[in-house]
């Protein structure tokens, strides 16, 4: 009967309750449980693994181009970083009130990375998370448009609850560019939360994005509501810098998935 439970188990893909009763069948003191008790063992295991396994599958499709998270960040006084605001920026609070975050500073300073880390914390706390460059998801409508596949692009990018746009500002936006990146701030007002990481501080986006009209109707649905993090500093790409440093990179996002 032992065995026929496990095989009904696995075949209902409950591994973790599969799991948990082998380990009961071998526990000295089982007696000393009752059904309940037992029970509850094994659901509580099968809702653990999912949970996990869940949790992977967000990490995974969030394609953070760096391995990072709190445990790690330096927390040094030459960088500028409040440790109550960062303490409370990794509660993820502020995503479940839809807010923006603002990463700013010189090259090598480290947004990237504590953009990854709020994007991991993210990511286990349950919220979906998906990590780009600005440049490249610019590029990745373009290449949707000539096949038709703008409107599944867009809603892969709108249902995640925190879109990571790294590299901001760095490049004059084209009309079309404008046009998309008003869609995606728009859809995400007030519906879900955007970390821009930029090395040009937000008084120089306007110019970036060109069009006043435009630029003005973006900044407005990105700039007020957003939590600002300036960070200061020397480059962190040094080699004697700690693990925060990494190599560059970044994802490309599939429309047909």
């Amino acid at each position: 009967m032992h065995h026929q439970n496990l095989e009904k188990l696995k075949r209902l893909r409950l591994f973790g309750m599969a799991r948990a009763l082998e380990d009961l069948q071998n526990l000295a003191d089982r007696g000393q449980l009752d059904f309940a008790d037992q029970l509850a063992m094994m659901i509580d295991r099968e809702a653990e693994d999912r949970a996990n396994a869940a949790m992977q599958t967000r990490l995974k499709q969030a394609r953070l181009r760096q391995a990072a998270c709190f445990e790690n960040l330096d927390m040094k006084p030459a960088r500028g970083l409040d440790k109550s605001t960062i303490r409370d920026l990794f509660t993820c609070r502020w995503i479940g009130e839809h807010r923006h975050l603002i990463v700013t500073g010189k090259t090598g300073t480290g947004k990237s990375w504590l953009s990854c880390a709020l994007g991991n914390q993210a990511a286990r706390e349950g919220y979906s998370v998906l990590y780009t460059r600005l440049s490249r998801l610019l590029d990745d409508f373009a290449v949707a448009r000539l096949g038709n596949g703008v409107g599944r692009l867009m809603r892969k990018v709108t249902k995640v609850s925190v879109l990571i746009l790294d590299d901001w500002a760095m490049i004059d936006l084209t009309a079309a560019q404008r046009r998309d990146l008003m869609e995606i701030v728009d859809d995400r007002h007030d519906r879900g939360s955007i970390i821009l990481a930029s090395q040009l501080p937000v008084e120089s986006w306007h110019a970036t994005i060109g069009d006043p009209t435009y630029a003005d109707a973006i900044l407005d649905r990105v700039v007020h509501n957003a939590i600002r993090l300036p960070l200061k500093g020397e480059s962190r790409r040094k080699p004697e810098t700690n693990g925060e440093a990494s190599p560059d990179g970044d994802a490309k996002i599939d429309a047909k998935t």
